[in-house]
Formats: C-alpha cells, structure tokens, sequence
C-alpha cells in the first residue's frame, strides 16, 4: 500500500521529468504528506500541467465527503470493475510525483521501522493514480484522487504484500492518455516495478506524526536505537 510520501524535488526537476509546459508554481518541499491532504498530479484532463487533488478518491454518487479517508489507495487487479473507480479507471487517470514512500517494517511484536523506499539514483518517478470530480450539496467542486497498487515485488516483500504502482517513463503517456483505452492494455502497467529499480533505510520514527515535515524524516536512522 502507500500511505505516506514525499515529494521535495525542485519544480524545474518536476517539470522536466514529467515534461510540463512550466514548473509547478507555489510548489513547497513536503516530506509527510498523509492523506487527506493536496498531493500533486498530472492528470490525463491536461497532460501538460500539475494540479493539486485531495488524497482520496471520493466517487461523484457519494452523498458526502466521508469516503475520502478510505479511498486512499485502489487495488489495480480490480479497480477496473470496482463501483468506485471503474469510471476513472477508464476516463480518469494520473500521475501522483514523488520522490520516495514510507513504508513500516515489523521487527517483532508492536515494533515497525520507518522505510523511506526511493529509487537508487534518487530520480523522481511516477505512481499510477485515478481522480475524480466530486459536488457538494451546494454545487462545489472537489477534485481527489487514490493511488493503485500491486503484489509487492521480491524487494518489497520483506516490508508489505502490496506497493504502489510505479510507472515507467515510457508509459507516462499511454497511462494520460484522454481516450478509453483498452482495458488490457491499461491493465498491462498495473505490475510491479523492478526489484532492482528502488532502495530503502530505516528512518526517524518522527514520521509517523503527521504534522512533522522537515527534511530530516528523510535522513537515514540509526536502526540500534529502534531495537
């Protein structure tokens, strides 16, 4: 699953990494983002621009905003018939930015370790996600989102059974793609990203508060003093 992330890079790093006409603008590092909160995306609406979303997808027919915190990830092996993403997942996807997400590993009864899990050359990379357009009673408009998931690679496994789905670059735009794509071929990217394309350390235990966000949730732990 994924259910904390960062996302720091400068936005000209953003901008050319995911090939924007400009740079994301009012762009702040963010070290802890949680649910709930704006998250940056790229949606297929327009390809060539970042926008920000909730983080929770809350599908148009819901009758409040309730759902938010429990759409926060989809399952890709099922999304595609799923009542609360089987539109987006054919009209409505994007792309969630992110340098790296945290993930807790066990080490034994009421112990988990903080892994912050990154690429190995630390470039950005781009998780699979779907959004949606929610009105309010009195006719706001909200705009969410929920990242997919997979089976964990052989990498992932030692943390959790499940990981976000981590596009290839040359995916990027078959995935924004404005027309209905095939499904089979849609679910052709919902896989698990290479073994040997991420890392991971232990970091601070600081990060499992939400309102901590500073550049130190991502500097490596010294695992003795979480035994």
């Amino acid at each position: 699953m994924c259910g904390r992330f960062v996302l720091a890079a400068n936005p000209q790093v953003v901008q050319q990494s995911f090939n924007l006409t400009a740079a994301p603008a009012q762009m702040q590092p963010r070290y802890n983002i949680a649910p709930t909160q704006p998250v940056m995306v790229i949606t297929n609406e327009n390809p060539k621009e970042a926008t920000y979303h909730k983080w929770g997808l809350i599908p148009s027919w819901a009758k409040d905003m309730t759902m938010a915190a429990k759409m926060i990830n989809a399952r890709s092996e099922s999304a595609a018939e799923k009542p609360a993403f089987r539109a987006a997942f054919r009209r409505r996807r994007c792309i969630i930015p992110t340098d790296g997400f945290y993930e807790w590993q066990e080490n034994g009864p009421d112990k988990k370790t903080p892994m912050f899990v990154h690429r190995p050359n630390n470039e950005l990379y781009g998780m699979a996600g779907l959004w949606e357009i929610w009105h309010d009673p009195d006719g706001g408009e909200l705009r969410t989102c929920t990242i997919l998931t997979t089976e964990a690679n052989e990498f992932m496994q030692q943390y959790h059974h499940r990981m976000p789905v981590i596009l290839h670059k040359e995916d990027y735009d078959l995935w924004l793609s404005p027309d209905e794509e095939p499904l089979p071929v849609l679910q052709g990217l919902m896989k698990a990203y290479d073994p040997d394309g991420l890392q991971a350390y232990a970091v601070s235990k600081a990060v499992n508060k939400v309102s901590n966000d500073s550049p130190s949730l991502i500097e490596p732990f010294n695992q003795q003093y979480l035994l």
